[in-house]
């Protein structure tokens, strides 16, 4: 009589004890790797990040709509395992990637393309590699747009390859891995304050979620908790990040629907948030600001009155701008109805941030994954089911207000104390966490050796689950509203290719 194997994480983790950081780990065989993967394409679990460590394949699951989460290790006996990406197509390019880096065989892949390395890397096989080969599209009158990796503007690198009848847009195809850094190679051997500094340069525009989200891990590992004073200046600079990228991207939505002075009144108020996150915390983007078991700046009071001015300024001037953005037909006639993402499709892919809320999947590592100090306040996670571009513009409105709130809140009660706790020397551990960036939920797991250093990080940006849904929002819509899809996205190339 055949075993019926549990699919779900919830059914796997039932009885188990998690570890400190939430997760369950376990070690399973192939089948039970199988039908968890199964359970991803069931809809009953989200995949959260698929990477190799040690000559094993590790999973990080957690249940659809629920709060139990599993890490599960499958050996992988001269590199090979189940793919997950066979059941489950978000897990595909994760699988490519891990292949890229480390030679590992997912058998049963569905595309056995490379990723991050585009054939420059060394290689056992001296012979010719074969071409990269785009996916095909068949039809009447169809034609190729190849677009990048090199762009117009001062952005990163990105290949876009269209297929189109007309102007109509047919399919399109990233190829991405051009801004690959060996960020987990970096790491290994270093102590949690010399990688802090690294994980912060993942993508420089999320570098305080990145170090928060490095922090926080660590210091799980570790077992010590970061003073009260210092958790609730990370969240002041989390949300101050937020804000200024929310309202820089909304600026560049409007951009790219032609309005262009109000691009311009936005790239102002970010740069006044710029100033001010530099006249508080020493950095402009606060880059290396929040370091395990603490913050390396304080905010006098002086400064917090500075800050609580800038705030009120910018929420005042964004106010008219979103007045403006609304009452303006030629503008919500390019970003209404345009680059739909079905809220299906969301949810297979468990895409976060603005790209998975727009659509209606009610997902914010803050609230969900709770975690200092987003526990001690008040919020409200928005949430809209049209999925196009203006829902993705109105998410980041209503969340710009959202942090704007959630930085009085902590302004007003900032508690005094010591901003750092001292890491334990030669202390083994390991954990794993979720933070949430401006674009949506970071993963990174860390596990530190007996010598206190680095053994091995994985990072996963949001964007490694966006990225795909921007090809499936742009079909159907004419070419020249890729720019506007694409901005309204606003996908990482840097945190993604790592």
């Amino acid at each position: 009589m055949t075993r019926t194997l549990p699919t779900a994480v919830a059914e796997v983790a039932a009885g188990m004890t998690a570890g400190p950081d939430g997760f369950v780990r376990l070690k399973v065989g192939k089948a039970e790797w199988s039908a968890l993967a199964i359970g991803c394409a069931q809809g009953r679990n989200d995949l959260m990040a698929l990477w190799h460590e040690r000559g094993r394949m590790r999973m990080a699951l957690m249940q659809r709509g629920g709060t139990a989460r599993v890490i599960a290790t499958i050996a992988c006996p001269k590199g090979a395992y189940p793919s997950v990406g066979r059941y489950h197509p978000p897990a595909i390019r994760l699988e490519r990637a891990m292949r890229d880096l480390y030679g590992t065989r997912p058998e049963g892949l569905p595309d056995a393309r490379g990723w991050l390395d585009h054939g420059n890397w060394p290689s056992k096989d001296t012979g010719p590699r074969e071409r990269y080969r785009f996916l095909p599209a068949e039809g009447e009158s169809l034609h190729q747009i190849p677009v990048g990796p090199v762009h117009a503007g001062i952005i990163e690198p990105g290949h876009f390859r269209f297929t189109a009848n007309g102007e109509a847009v047919v399919r399109l195809e990233e190829r991405l891995g051009y801004t690959h850094k060996g960020i987990e190679k970096l790491c290994a051997g270093l102590s949690p304050v010399a990688a802090a500094r690294i994980i912060g340069r993942v993508s420089g525009d999320s570098t305080v979620a990145y170090a928060f989200g490095f922090a926080r891990v660590v210091e799980m590992a570790l077992g010590i908790e970061a003073p009260a004073r210092a958790t609730a200046l990370r969240g002041i600079m989390a949300e101050l990040e937020r804000l200024s990228h929310h309202v820089n991207d909304f600026g560049a939505i409007c951009n790219d629907a032609s309005a262009v002075a109000l691009n311009a009144r936005c790239t102002l108020l970010r740069e006044n948030l710029l100033q001010a996150a530099g006249r508080a915390f020493g950095h402009r983007l606060m880059m290396d600001c929040i370091i395990p078991g603490g913050v390396a700046v304080d905010l006098a009071d002086s400064e917090i009155a500075g800050l609580r001015q800038v705030l009120d300024e910018v929420e005042k001037g964004f106010a008219q701008i979103v007045r403006i953005y609304d009452d303006s037909p030629s503008i919500l006639d390019r970003t209404i109805t345009t680059g739909i993402v079905a809220s299906d499709l969301v949810a297979r892919f468990a895409a976060g941030g603005h790209v998975g809320r727009a659509s209606g999947r009610d997902f914010d590592a803050r609230r969900n994954a709770g975690y200092a100090p987003y526990d001690t306040v008040a919020f409200k996670v928005p949430i809209r089911q049209e999925g196009d571009v203006n829902a993705r513009a109105w998410i980041r409105i209503d969340e710009a207000g959202q942090s704007l709130a959630i930085m009085r809140q902590l302004l007003d009660r900032l508690p005094a104390g010591p901003l750092t706790i001292d890491t334990p020397p030669k202390t083994p551990g390991e954990g794993a966490t979720l933070t949430e960036a401006f674009r949506g939920d970071v993963f990174i797991t860390v596990r530190i050796g007996n010598n206190g250093r680095i053994a091995h990080m994985h990072a996963r940006d949001a964007s490694w689950f966006q990225w795909p849904l921007l090809e499936a929002a742009i079909e159907n819509n004419i070419v020249a509203d890729f720019p506007l899809c694409n901005k309204s996205f606003n996908c990482s190339y840097s945190g993604h290719d790592m």
